[in-house]
């Protein structure tokens, strides 16, 4: 297990009992365009079968971030539904979330890192993220 506090006090876990999944349902959802309608099922087995990270408040403990690791945990991971509350965005908990995500992978000795997103590229930048070199070589499935 992963624990690190921030220095005002926030606290990042990969602790999985710890993860409120009905509360990350709700975020990824309703207020997400990636993961709109999603079930809570299917989160459920998308965290079960991923690493899950937890960002939550000093004091009272209520989760207020999250980030999601698909890994093999050798080679490669793929890092995804990263959000942070609406009313704690501001105070640069996403960067730190995705600093800390980044590290933890490669503690674990994985190297190729890799995330999409479509309006963060100035949050994952701060922390060494990069466009694809040589993206003619991805493919996907249509």
């Amino acid at each position: 297990m992963f624990t690190r506090t921030h220095h005002d006090g926030y606290l990042v876990s990969t602790e999985r009992e710890r993860l409120d999944l009905d509360r990350v349902h709700h975020w990824l959802a309703t207020d997400t365009h990636w993961a709109r309608g999603w079930d809570r099922a299917t989160v459920e087995r998308a965290f079960a079968n991923s690493i899950g990270f937890g960002v939550y408040r000093p004091g009272d403990g209520r989760q207020v971030a999250v980030a999601r690791a698909v890994t093999d945990r050798a080679t490669c991971a793929w890092v995804c539904d990263v959000y942070v509350d609406r009313a704690e965005r501001g105070r640069g908990l996403g960067t730190w979330l995705a600093r800390e995500v980044r590290g933890h992978l490669q503690n674990l000795g994985i190297h190729n890192i890799l995330l999409e997103t479509d309006h963060a590229h100035g949050v994952y930048a701060k922390v060494g993220f990069v466009p694809l070199r040589g993206p003619d070589r991805w493919m996907q499935l249509d």
